[in-house]
């Protein structure tokens, strides 16, 4: 079967990105009148709002939001061909360089923006951002926030020297080989302040209380094309038009619903039935889309998106800790027959980079040449025993004290296809004597079971984007609550700044590729694939869904300009 829109893998990398403003094609007057319902379903539930959070950085806190966050959630997105554009209901222009010692980029903010109240988007909304994300505990209690990542960690101000033009300028020695890529505004620091946060920029407890704030429930005061008027956590979001939206693409539908919809099976089920408009599903099975081709008004596309697969080890484990095991469990995994039974037809690209797929200049393969995901037992059994494990007499294995070697294997139990891959790869390490014990959770426990380390070997997905300089730093730094392995690598620790130590993105690239070796020497974590995704749509409901495999949001990135045919 072959996959429309463009082949697995195939992402443009960031350097290479055309830049432009705003939406890529707006609404158009001439067509339909405004108005009507619109449900569109999410593929899982979510346990916070705060996608700066370790606990609110789901993709289904994102999609579930899209709809009310600026494009991109801080105020810029990609397009479908990789190109970066920006938010313009906030922006006028595009980003500038101003100065590279000490680096500076400038921002000018577009005449009238404002949030939905009315209130200006203002300098101290990008400094709240900032303070969410630094990691610094000058700026928030770092146990209150739990940034999911810390892409403010090399900001050392940011300042509206003129009205209207913000300049965001870096620390010294410090560079950011992705300016471009740059936005800032997020939350409403004034809904902050009136509820009793007044003090967020100048006391960290404040700040990480204010962080905690929007973690724990849902605001009304946004800056996108649509604002929540009801909401449950991990079940639904209802919006409204923002009848104070500054955008190009005016708002079309009355309503818009967003509801969760768990398993491909009862999303395939509620479009045939006229239910929900259109899904993005975790899941990806040909078979249960086909039914879709007996109703010619719904469609489905099939693409390889920025959605990467791979098993992360949680090092604290007390056998897992043993960086032996790690690479003989590694060596062990068979991801051929991973990806044969999970995508029958499909084919789905060996992906052996945490930061790079096959189609980026920067792409090498680490995990091939270290033997890893090819079903070598025999070398496995080699590693074990040249670092003192043996068996039992039962043929259970047993580390160099004796002891029997057990840890078990998380994955989303609602998602067939990691339920298969636990099946598949606890069948394996049985030729190694190792009883993987299968341990489910529920769709909206993932990033629980992440942020509180409850896994000793877990499957999921990274929902990535052409940029690459901030993933090293999200997945392996000590000071980022998405380090949910725990790794604390004095190689990796040294490499990490370096990353955005350059203007430069092929020094850039050369150093996150040191990363990825090292990660993958250390066997912390096995890419799988890119995951082979789908979305399916009524056609007679909904006008304007285009696949988007550059965009975290997916389907969902030009949600402004979707109108009823």
């Amino acid at each position: 079967m072959a996959l429309t829109r463009r082949a697995l893998g195939g992402l443009t990398i960031g350097g290479s990105s055309a830049l432009m403003l705003a939406a890529c094609g707006g609404n158009d007057d001439s067509g339909s009148e405004s108005g009507g319902e619109l449900v569109w379903a999410v593929s899982s539930g979510w346990s916070a709002w705060n996608i700066n959070t370790g606990t609110g950085n789901s993709s289904a806190t994102n999609i579930a939001t899209t709809p009310m966050n600026p494009v991109g959630k801080v105020g810029y997105d990609f397009d479908p061909e990789g190109n970066v554009f920006y938010d313009d209901a906030i922006f006028e222009g595009t980003p500038e360089l101003i100065s590279e010692a000490p680096m500076q980029i400038q921002l000018t903010l577009k005449k009238g923006a404002q949030w939905s109240d009315g209130e200006p988007v203002r300098l101290q909304d990008f400094i709240f951002q900032w303070y969410s994300t630094s990691g610094d505990p000058l700026h928030a209690n770092q146990e209150k926030a739990l940034p999911a990542g810390t892409t403010g960690a090399n900001i050392a101000s940011i300042e509206e020297p003129e009205p209207g033009k913000i300049v965001i300028t870096y620390k010294e020695g410090t560079t950011d080989p992705e300016w471009a890529f740059n936005g800032g505004v997020y939350l409403p620091s004034h809904v902050a302040e009136a509820n009793g946060f007044a003090d967020w920029a100048t006391d960290p407890e404040i700040m990480g209380d204010a962080v905690n704030f929007f973690n724990d429930d849902l605001w009304d005061v946004v800056v996108g094309a649509y604002k929540p008027v009801d909401w449950k956590v991990g079940e639904y979001v209802k919006y409204v038009p923002n009848d104070k939206y500054q955008g190009s693409a005016k708002p079309f539908f009355d309503n818009i619903t967003m509801q969760v919809v768990e398993g491909i099976e009862a999303q395939v089920t509620e479009l045939r039935q006229g239910t929900i408009a259109g899904c993005w599903p975790n899941d990806f099975s040909l078979e249960l889309m086909q039914p879709l081709d007996d109703q010619p008004e719904l469609k489905y596309e099939s693409y390889a998106g920025g959605t990467w697969s791979h098993f992360d080890i949680n090092v604290n484990n007390a056998f897992l800790k043993d960086v032996a095991l790690r690479q003989a469990v590694f060596t062990t995994i068979d991801i051929e027959e991973i990806k044969a039974r999970a995508f029958p037809g499909t084919e789905a690209p060996w992906l052996g980079n945490h930061f790079f797929n096959e189609n980026s200049p920067y792409y090498q393969d680490f995990t091939g040449p270290a033997n890893y995901g090819k079903g070598d037992i025999e070398a496995a059994k080699t590693i074990l025993t040249g670092a003192g494990y043996t068996t039992n007499g039962d043929g259970k294995l047993l580390n160099p004290d004796g002891e029997q070697v057990l840890f078990n294997f998380r994955f989303a139990s609602s998602n067939e296809i990691r339920k298969l891959t636990g099946e598949i790869i606890q069948a394996q390490l049985v030729e190694l004597g190792i009883d993987l014990e299968l341990k489910g959770f529920g769709d909206d426990e993932l990033s629980s079971t992440l942020s509180e380390g409850d896994f000793d070997m877990v499957v999921f997905s990274w929902v990535s984007d052409p940029s690459f300089s901030t993933a090293p730093d999200q997945y392996f730094s000590t000071e980022s609550d998405s380090n949910h392995g725990n790794y604390n690598d004095p190689v990796i620790n040294e490499l990490l700044p370096q990353v955005r130590a350059t203007l430069v993105l092929d020094e850039a690239a050369a150093v996150a590729n040191q990363i990825s070796a090292q990660a993958v020497a250390q066997a912390y974590t096995l890419p799988l694939y890119n995951s082979p995704m789908a979305i399916f749509w009524n056609t007679d409901m909904v006008e304007g869904v285009e696949v988007n495999p550059a965009s975290q949001a997916s389907s969902l990135w030009n949600v402004r300009e979707w109108k009823r045919p």
